[in-house]
C-alpha cells in the first residue's frame, strides 16, 4: 500500500501540472471535504468529491456575482467606484 502511494503521488502531480485550472474552487473544496469526510467516519474520498462539487459551485456563483456587479457599474455611464460607509 505504501509503495503504491509513493509511486502514485509523482504520477498524479505530473498529470495535474500540465492541466489547465478550469475547476475553480474544486481543490479548496476537496481539501476541506476530504478532511471533514475523514473525521466523519473515514470517508475522505467521498468528502473530497462532494467538497470539489460544492467548491466549484460556490466559485462559479461568486464569479457570476462579480461579473454582474461589474456590468452594473459599467452600465451607469460613470467611471466612479462604489464608496463604502465603513467607519463612518
Amino acid at each position: 500500500m505504501r509503495r503504491a502511494l509513493i509511486l502514485a503521488v509523482p504520477l498524479l502531480a505530473a498529470g495535474l501540472a500540465g492541466a489547465p485550472a478550469y475547476a475553480a474552487g474544486c481543490l479548496k473544496g476537496a481539501v476541506v471535504g476530504g478532511v471533514a469526510g475523514h473525521f466523519a467516519g473515514h470517508h475522505g474520498l467521498l468528502g473530497a468529491g462532494a467538497g470539489c462539487v460544492i467548491g466549484h459551485h460556490e466559485a462559479t456563483k461568486h464569479a457570476r456575482e462579480r461579473a454582474q456587479m461589474q456590468q452594473q457599474q459599467g452600465s451607469t455611464g460613470g467611471d466612479h467606484q462604489m464608496q463604502s460607509n465603513y467607519g463612518r
